[in-house]
């Protein structure tokens, strides 16, 4: 059979044209992200998760070319944001960012919507806070050794707020309850109100991360007593560990701030992902609002931050059994 010359150059041109096409298709495909990255964050707005989000997604925007959305699924002590991540598409497209709080939950409840460890990988820890103990101008207290006295004259009387049964608050006021002696009650809230009750003076104290009470404490609508870091404050206030303040040899509680993801993500978007979310965190501006939250750097890649993740569900596990009803 006789071919046509110039139907036989149609053909391979039209040929080369379709595989051409497909690769086109296909790198487009493979190319990460190629849409906006939804962010969860498991508090309302304004709480610290929901601040350090912020600042992580808009930098985290720029490095990726594409939008980062921080949507707040709130409720159930975090569960509920957990739940609909660990469902998510293991793509990249859907990460959660964690705090203390992912690592007690597995102690806390016996019927988590999903497995802590098994449903979701680690992404990446890129930041540890300790929390400030803080208590309105109106409880008289402006020493911690007060503030324990004080309670320990009134038991059962005084109150701590928090946001909600489990959180890194409330178990942060309960181990500080148990190692001072003090009968303090917890109550719990579900949203930023449990800050503007402590500082219309309606709650005794809350034990809570910086971010979101640093400009009350800097304006005086709420005294800072301490933090749970073994070291004092130097910047940008000055402050006494716990420590050293309410003689608590070895008190620490700090609160890690990672980014999680679906369990099955692939390994070079993972990769990717953990790279760009650490590079982030460490790029000045946002390295200096975490500072100014009184947030320590941390850089830890998907292998630490899942070695890490088992070894705190173990710890915080252990100290909430210790505690009993007080952390429930």
């Amino acid at each position: 059979m006789r071919i046509r010359p110039a139907r036989f150059l149609r053909a391979a041109a039209i040929g080369i044209c379709s595989l051409l096409l497909s690769a086109g298709i296909a790198s487009a495909q493979d190319r990460f992200p190629s849409k906006p990255i939804q962010l969860v964050a498991p508090l309302a707005p304004g709480t610290t998760s929901d601040v350090v989000a912020r600042i992580l997604a808009e930098r985290l925007s720029q490095r990726l070319g594409q939008p980062v959305v921080v949507q707040n699924r709130t409720g159930a002590s975090g569960a509920i944001a957990g739940q609909f991540v660990a469902k998510s598409a293991p793509d990249g497209y859907t990460i959660l960012i964690v705090n203390s709080q992912h690592s007690a939950n597995p102690a806390l409840f016996d019927n988590l919507p999903y497995d802590t460890l098994r449903d979701f990988t680690g992404v990446a820890l890129f930041a540890e806070a300790p929390s400030l103990i803080v208590v309105p101008p109106r409880l008289n207290v402006k020493t911690l050794k007060e503030f324990i006295a004080l309670a320990k004259s009134q038991p059962g009387k005084l109150n701590y707020g928090t946001s909600g049964n489990g959180t890194t608050t409330h178990v942060g006021g309960a181990l500080f309850a148990d190692r001072t002696g003090i009968n303090i009650v917890a109550v719990p809230y579900k949203g930023f109100e449990v800050i503007t009750d402590t500082v219309a003076g309606r709650l005794d104290a809350m034990f809570v991360p910086a971010a979101s009470v640093l400009q009350y404490v800097k304006d005086g609508r709420l005294i800072a007593l301490g933090v749970t870091s073994r070291e004092p404050l130097r910047t940008p206030i000055e402050l006494p560990s716990a420590e050293t303040a309410a003689d608590l040899p070895g008190f620490e509680y700090s609160t890690y701030y990672g980014i999680v993801a679906p369990a099955g993500v692939p390994r070079p978007i993972l990769e990717q992902l953990s790279r760009e979310i650490r590079l982030a965190a460490q790029d000045k501006e946002a390295s200096d609002k975490l500072s100014g939250l009184i947030m320590f750097p941390r850089d830890r890649g998907p292998d630490e931050f899942n070695a890490f993740l088992r070894a705190d569900v173990e710890r915080i596990g252990k100290l909430i059994r210790s505690l009993g009803d007080k952390a429930k």
